[in-house]
């Protein structure tokens, strides 16, 4: 599987539209397992539609997130205090069903010495979003990557996001969103700095 999706990545960067005809093939194949003909004018594409949907969508797979928060800068006039940046959309796909998770993020520091572009932790957020995931995981991730890669005083993460797993099948239950969050350093153990980034988050 890996090496269908890198060969459909590469093909992607170089600007070509080939797609290995057995992933092709495997679409049509669930097309047709679900009950319509991928012969059918509405669909002769479809398969290669999707292969190229799926490319954008794990692309997550062939980037190290870490590398956005290399650049760091020290000349903050003095600046240690919380930087947070809050709900920040994102889009993932469930690793069970592969259906859409949906949702928003909120990522804090405190920092030590430096801090990093803010565009930069919505880099990071978005390059383990896409990828096959659970939310548990992702919270844990974005976190653990700030926490070793800036080295602050304290790292938080607070996803809330609604999962088309449950939403469309299953128990079928819409609008339902779940909150996960990672605190990391000050934010997990001062209960002072735990109650004012978790207020900041407007999760207090």
């Amino acid at each position: 599987m890996n090496v269908i999706a890198n060969d459909c990545f590469e093909l992607e960067q170089d600007g070509r539209s080939h797609v290995p005809q057995d992933v092709l093939d495997a679409i049509r194949t669930l097309i047709s397992w679900a009950g319509d003909d991928p012969s059918r004018e509405g669909l002769i594409d479809t398969p290669k539609r999707v292969a190229r949907a799926w490319i954008e969508y794990c692309r997550g797979y062939y980037e190290d997130p870490a590398v956005h928060l290399t650049r760091t800068f020290e000349e903050v006039g003095g600046y240690d205090e919380v930087v947070l940046l809050k709900d920040i959309p994102f889009q993932s796909h469930c690793e069970h069903h592969l259906a859409p998770i949906i949702g928003k993020a909120s990522i804090a520091y405190l920092p030590k010495d430096r801090v990093v572009g803010i565009s930069k932790l919505a880099r990071v957020l978005h390059g383990y979003a896409h990828r096959l995931q659970v939310q548990e995981r992702l919270t844990a991730e974005v976190a653990q990557c700030i926490w070793e890669h800036l080295n602050p005083h304290g790292v938080a993460v607070v996803i809330d996001a609604r999962h088309s797993c449950m939403t469309g099948r299953g128990v079928g239950t819409p609008g339902v969103g779940m909150v996960t969050s990672r605190l990391l350093g000050c934010f997990k153990d001062d209960l002072k700095s735990r109650a004012e980034i978790l207020s900041l988050m407007g999760r207090g």
